[in-house]
């Protein structure tokens, strides 16, 4: 298949067509309506005129009379006027010089009269004594309104122009401020977030503006959150790496069997914590950044907290962990499968790695008084989160002072970054049953929907 091309268009461009054509079309209708209009009332006036000149004749001048007041022979009145006038009796009383004979008019009034191949309108005047015809030629009169109407259409032909120029002038400065927007983007640096000028801006750019100082803004948080977890997990990796190189070095040395086997567990131990590490970060960079625009569907919390507790249970029997389930009901959420996976097996690593041998970690999903939706909670029976720590351990990286084991301090950042984007409630409080830490996220009824 051929590829479609798309055509772009202009604004600008469509705009300015758009306006052109309008202010073409009303000056073509306005000239025509007054073009018609000045001939109407170009006719009405000769018509007047033609009345006016019988009634003036109609009080029995004598002829010479009437022959001073005829118009000069060379003058347009006395080519454009026939001027008769008839006794009662049908004798012809008058007549002017130059114009042709006329029948005598029987009807009173305006008429039309052919005289030979030529048309005349005539008015005629009668009075007790004579009768009063006064007649003018067709052509020559419509000739005289048509030169008449195109005076009244001039103006008009020589505005237009004008008009499409100040059409076109307003079109561009209205289109101004969407030229220096353009010219403001695309003279920025890449690193260059902060928000475009708003000032004299119309109101419908406005809006396209706040929205892209918006996206700038969220791109500029999220620019330096990818900074600061680069940063951090440049520096968290460096120590498990300078580890493994320690312990290769140990590897090296060693003399014994016996040594040698002890530095290859120990080896083993630290590609492990840096293999969990790199999983972690990978797992914090994907809920922070492309998970967000995963599908949500509805998810039973019960049936994903026997997953990964069946999950659990080998590391829970390695370690000598009781662990429990209580999650007598099903409880449903609409959400990211996948996410709340994390989110609970992070909570369950974080529980089982800080209980000590012989304790108990217990998964609970039951309703809360406090939520308007189900819980989600995982306790321990270990030392616990200080109250001044509790905010302190849902950042990267941080770990309470003294806490045993080798954690990377990423387990309850990313259930933090699972739980916001599921827009629930993460609270750590002790454990009233097991006397450890409870960590609990308190789901909404429509949690994920949004």
């Amino acid at each position: 298949m051929k590829n479609e091309v798309k055509r772009e268009f202009s604004l600008r461009g469509r705009l300015t067509g758009a306006l052109l054509a309008a202010v073409l079309l009303f000056a073509l209708l306005q000239a025509a309506v007054t073009y018609r209009t000045a001939r109407a009332e170009t006719e009405a006036l000769f018509d007047a005129q033609m009345q006016r000149i019988a009634l003036s004749l109609s009080g029995g001048l004598a002829a010479g009379a009437l022959n001073e007041a005829d118009p000069p022979a060379d003058s347009p009145a006395a080519q454009e006027m026939i001027i008769q006038v008839w006794r009662a009796d049908g004798v012809m009383q008058y007549r002017s010089p130059l114009g042709r004979l006329l029948p005598p008019q029987t009807v009173i009034g305006f008429s039309d009269v052919a005289a030979g191949a030529e048309r005349y309108r005539v008015y005629a005047l009668r009075t007790a004594t004579q009768v009063v015809q006064v007649a003018q030629h067709t052509e020559a009169r419509r000739q005289m309104a048509g030169a008449l109407a195109l005076r009244a259409v001039l103006p008009v032909a020589l505005l237009a122009p004008v008009l499409m120029l100040i059409v076109c002038w307003v079109v561009g400065r209205a289109l101004g401020p969407i030229e220096r927007a353009r010219r403001q983007v695309a003279a920025r640096r890449p690193d260059d977030l902060s928000p475009l000028p708003t000032a004299d801006l119309p109101a419908e750019l406005r809006p396209l503006v706040d929205e892209m100082n918006g996206l700038f803004s969220r791109l500029a948080a999220a620019w330096a959150a990818l900074a600061d977890f680069t940063a951090d997990a440049a520096h968290e990796l460096r120590s498990p790496l300078a580890a493994l190189r320690l312990q290769v070095q140990g590897l090296q040395r060693a003399d014994s069997p016996a040594a040698r086997q002890l530095a290859t567990q120990r080896l083993l131990a630290g590609i492990d914590r840096a293999t969990r590490l790199v999983e972690q970060l990978l797992a914090l960079a994907r809920q922070e950044g492309a998970a967000r625009d995963a599908p949500r569907t509805p998810v039973d919390l019960v049936a994903l907290a026997h997953a990964a507790a069946d999950d659990a249970r080998p590391e829970a029997l390695r370690r000598a962990v009781a662990l429990a389930l209580d999650a007598p009901a099903p409880a449903m959420v609409q959400g990211q499968p996948e996410a709340l996976a994390v989110l609970l097996r992070n909570l369950l690593d974080n529980a089982l790695r800080h209980t000590l041998e012989g304790g108990q970690v217990r998964v609970q999903v039951v309703p809360a008084a406090q939520c308007a939706g189900p819980v989600l909670a995982v306790d321990d029976s270990g030392p616990g989160i200080a109250p001044e720590d509790r905010d302190r351990v849902l950042a990267r990286f941080y770990r309470v002072p003294g806490t045993p084991g080798h954690g990377s301090g990423l387990g309850l950042a990313i259930v933090a970054a699972v739980a916001e984007r599921h827009g629930a409630r993460l609270h750590i409080d002790a454990s009233a049953a097991l006397g450890g830490a409870r960590i609990a996220v308190c789901f909404a009824p429509d949690a994920g929907a949004a």
